[in-house]
């Protein structure tokens, strides 16, 4: 598996404008938003003895054992922020409506994702890596990091790979 430098540096090699960085502040978190509402609204559920654990549960279990294993630091950020959404989706998905309100967040998260992309004048991540799809939420937890001057070393090993990345790519373009 590919460490978290490797990872967030292919992600970060994309997201060098600060205006597309801004523009997924807001896409991110509402595609994940919309994502756990569809799956609180999923009627499936895996037996463990006497307990059901509902399909929303075990993705954010998984996700967390996911990128724990990738930063525990950033992780364990983002497995606060990952709970308190579940959280609210839980609670938006008892509303009538809350399939359409889900699809309607959904739809315009990505519109803001690719609007930052026109800012970036570059393609999204995850259209030659499906995995990136995954590193956005931690790609966010690692900025909001960079930004209170924590894990400044880990900011210091993507960054670099990150510039040669997009340059590799500018060049082929």
């Amino acid at each position: 598996m590919r460490n978290a430098v490797e990872r967030l540096s292919t992600y970060k090699s994309v997201h060098l404008n600060t205006n597309n960085v801004k523009t997924h502040f807001i896409g991110v978190p509402l595609i994940v938003l919309s994502v756990f509402i569809l799956l609180a609204l999923t009627p499936v559920a895996i037996l463990f003895g006497d307990y059901r654990l509902a399909i929303d549960k075990l993705a954010v279990i998984g996700l967390s054992i996911y990128y724990l294993m990738l930063n525990i630091r950033l992780a364990l950020g983002l497995i606060v922020v990952m709970l308190i959404t579940l959280f609210l989706a839980n609670i938006i998905a008892d509303w009538s409506g809350a399939l359409w309100l889900a699809i309607g967040v959904f739809v315009i998260g990505w519109v803001i994702q690719f609007i930052g992309h026109y800012f970036e004048k570059a393609k999204p991540a995850f259209i030659d890596d499906l995995d990136q799809l995954l590193i956005g939420p931690l790609f966010l937890m690692a900025e909001m990091y960079f930004h209170f001057g924590w894990l400044s070393s880990l900011k210091e090993k993507i960054t670099p790979i990150a510039m040669e990345k997009r340059q590799q790519m500018d060049t082929k373009q």
